[in-house]
């Protein structure tokens, strides 16, 4: 004789059944996705690391794709989460998988993808194109000229675009990656390790002002749109709300606003344009020179090397503007400004004199091993790049038999903080190395010209000065 169940337990059972018919029924509504984005007070997007979409910089989180889903976890009233998938493979499964919102990662608009995902509206177009080396390979014009091997990164619409065209071109030599990101790829042309690759435009963009060098041999496709991808199910109302928030700052002017922090300073701002720089030493300097040498004075450093650094900083424009949002002269952040004493960073004096602290003070933080000129030049790789990204490539320098005490050394190895095999061993991850190494370079190199033009501009104007020879330059390894 079988005993009877329990009574308690009988009408748990028999509850959840009910609810689970009134679900299925209709009679019960299930939250919807912007429901439980807002109830859970929390924006989950995947994207992966890269200067178009989300890395951190030297004051902090940003890019392109970052900046947009702040602003949409704003507009939402919740916090934004970021995963950082693996690989460029892995994002659509992330989402499909549920363990994110959004994929908010620059992806194309294509028919493969479009089978998979649902896509918002779009917000910026690009096209691929075909990247090599200068004075390596020869310019392809079309894709039947290509002599050499093409690799891209799996998973990306490059690759989609490869495989199409290697139908008419059975010849085509060419693989998908699924370890590299484009930066790494990028840098492997640059190296002449590998022979093309292909980029967005957007992305070459950015990485030509790393690598002067590379080249586009020509355009791959048409343009394309970029969205941002939601999963493909019956659930509208986090797509629709996108839309809505898309058309709102279109019309508002925000995402031109945002488009511009990160893109529109790449055409104007030339870190090593020689005849600008003397153009600006006749013109801009004279205004600041003062605040400068009242700078260098309180925290005892060369007036001079400051203002090589507010000219890599700014071209000595007190309304320069970053795609980070730091500004002024010295382009500093309203923390950074904060905690230095500074009211107001937009005021020249107040900016430069705020850089100036901030410098110093790096170089208080630097390592006491590290001495002579090298300290100067870790503290201005900081200014740019942040003091922890410098550490990590000191840690990595020592790991490749290399002295992290020396500049030489370490700045040969800042640009592997580009590369994922190296930044995963890091403790703070990617980060555009080679724009520290370059940034010093320029700094070295401004500070150079700028000595040798004011002990030389009572006979020679600044105009003049471009082509003189270099050897009679006065060096800053000289001053520190």
């Amino acid at each position: 004789m079988s005993k009877p169940g329990h009574p308690i337990l009988s009408w748990a059972v028999t509850v959840t059944v009910l609810i689970a018919v009134l679900f299925l029924t209709g009679y019960i509504r299930q939250p919807t996705k912007l429901n439980l984005v807002k109830q859970k007070g929390e924006l989950v997007i995947v994207t992966y690391l890269s200067p178009t979409t989300y890395y951190e910089g030297a004051n902090g989180k940003t890019g392109f794709e970052y900046d947009l889903a702040q602003l949409f976890a704003k507009h939402l009233g919740v916090n934004l989460k970021v995963i950082v998938a693996d690989n460029f493979t892995d994002i659509i499964p992330t989402l499909q998988n549920k363990q994110a919102d959004i994929a908010t990662a620059g992806l194309a608009i294509t028919p493969k993808r479009q089978q998979l995902v649902r896509f918002g509206p779009s917000y910026q177009q690009v096209t691929q194109q075909l990247i090599y080396r200068k004075n390596h390979r020869p310019a392809p014009d079309t894709i039947k000229d290509v002599d050499g091997y093409i690799e891209v990164v799996a998973g990306s619409s490059h690759a989609e675009t490869l495989k199409s065209l290697a139908h008419a071109n059975p010849n085509l030599k060419w693989e998908a990656n699924y370890q590299a990101d484009i930066d790494s790829l990028l840098a492997l042309v640059w190296q002449k390790e590998l022979d093309y690759t292909i980029a967005d435009s957007n992305q070459i963009e950015i990485s030509r002002r790393y690598y002067p060098e590379l080249d586009i041999a020509f355009d791959i496709s048409s343009a394309e749109d970029l969205a941002w991808a939601f999963t493909k199910d019956d659930d509208y109302s986090l797509y629709r709300e996108a839309i809505k928030f898309f058309d709102k700052i279109k019309q508002s002017g925000e995402l031109m606003l945002i488009k511009d922090r990160h893109y529109g300073h790449i055409g104007d701002f030339d870190y090593v344009d020689t005849r600008v720089f003397m153009k600006h030493l006749d013109h801009r300097l004279l205004q600041y020179q003062e605040h400068f040498q009242s700078a260098a004075k309180a925290y005892n450093e060369d007036w001079r090397l400051l203002a090589a650094i507010g000219y890599q900083e700014s071209h000595w424009n007190p309304k320069a503007v970053s795609p980070t949002g730091v500004r002024g002269i010295m382009m500093l952040t309203r923390k950074t400004a904060a905690d230095m004493g500074i009211t107001n960073r937009i005021q020249p004096r107040n900016s430069i004199l705020g850089g100036a602290r901030y410098f110093t003070q790096l170089k208080r933080r630097i390592a006491k091993d590290i001495t002579g000129p090298d300290r100067t030049w870790f503290a201005l790789a900081a200014y740019n790049v942040g003091l922890g990204h410098v550490n990590d490539a000191r840690i990595i320098t020592r790991k490749l038999g290399g002295n992290p005490n020396k500049w030489m050394d370490v700045s040969n190895n800042l640009p592997l903080l580009m590369q994922k095999r190296w930044y995963k061993q890091t403790r703070h991850g990617y980060a555009r190395g080679i724009e520290a190494v370059r940034y010093v370079e320029n700094i070295r190199n401004y500070f150079d010209i700028l000595a040798w033009h004011l002990d030389n501009r009572a006979r020679i104007p600044a105009t003049q000065l471009v082509n003189n020879n270099r050897d009679n330059v006065l060096s800053l390894n000289t001053i520190y």
